[in-house]
């Protein structure tokens, strides 16, 4: 029986999590803050999305980990470590979103730029996220040993789904697969709200962007607190290689020279041309990334 209330309480979060998400989306265009320009970049090919899919993944998300309190499956300190990583990561992302230009990508590009007194919106962001992981993970508890693990989930978790937010859909399937490999901590209600949105970004209409990158990947690092500590050590320096890897690899080239990965990262998109090299339009370009080094 408790079993079963089990899988009915994770369906009801998730459910919370899908609808709030969905919601929001949807409240968010019918007025956008600011209006609509503000929010609207062009994709990789050339085609207008909206940024709004990020802030309505990360409501999603916080509704979906409080949803869990009330239903008895998340203890209310887990439930407020990961509803503050998301929305941590959600609000600098944001600003990031909507004051950066683009000009200084990767951990280089922005440390390079603070060295010569140039405070950048990704060195902002890079900072604000690693507080918010302090914060999240100081909110998760442990010995001080799990809260350095924790809080490196985190921010390390937020800056490399990131990353991968250079194709539709691309973002959302990484945090899926991640998902399978913290699944031992518990449902994960912010998978709930970015599969809500998935169609709304393989259908090339809007996009995760720094926001809701951040905060679904801040958020997966906080769930990650619920794992032993040697799978949180193991876990924690794949996040690192991969950053590390980031910074002289293009995921995006990998990803097209290997025929499996190429067919996940198709599935479900549109099979029109893969770049865009035009300029053609008085939008910034949604090839954000801006802790990531040029992709292309």
């Amino acid at each position: 029986m408790s079993r079963v209330r089990g899988l009915i309480a994770a369906a009801a979060a998730g459910a919370a999590a899908a609808g709030a998400a969905r919601l929001t989306y949807a409240a968010l265009n019918q007025r956008p803050p600011g209006g609509t320009k503000t929010w609207s970049r062009t994709n990789h090919r050339g085609e207008p999305v909206t940024l709004l899919e990020g802030p309505a993944v990360a409501a999603g998300a916080i509704a979906g980990v409080l949803a869990q309190v009330g239903l008895g499956s998340r203890s209310a300190r887990s439930a407020a470590a990961m509803a503050a990583a998301a929305a941590g990561a959600a609000a600098f992302g944001a600003y990031d979103d909507l004051a950066g230009s683009g000009g200084r990508r990767g951990f280089r590009g922005h440390l390079g730029a603070l060295r010569h007194g140039e405070v950048t919106t990704g060195t902002v962001k890079l900072g604000g996220i690693g507080v918010t992981g302090i914060a999240s993970a100081a909110l998760a508890g442990g010995s001080p040993a799990d809260v350095v693990i924790n809080a490196g989930l985190v921010a390390g978790g937020a800056n490399l789904l990131n990353l991968f937010d250079l194709r539709p859909g691309r973002a959302i399937k990484v945090a899926l697969a991640s998902g399978t490999l913290i699944a031992a901590s518990g449902p994960l209600p912010p998978l709930a709200a970015a599969l809500a949105l998935l169609p709304e970004d393989l259908g090339e209409r809007a996009m995760l962007g720094d926001c809701g990158a951040n905060a679904l990947g801040a958020a997966l690092g906080a769930a990650a607190a619920g794992l032993p500590r040697s799978a949180r050590i193991a876990l924690l320096a794949g996040i690192t290689g991969l950053t590390a890897a980031s910074e002289k690899v293009s995921f995006t080239k990998v990803i097209e020279r290997t025929p499996a990965l190429r067919w996940l990262d198709m599935l479900g998109r549109s099979p029109g041309p893969t770049q865009f090299t035009g300029a053609g339009t008085t939008l910034r370009s949604a090839e954000h990334a801006d802790l990531a080094p040029p992709e292309e």
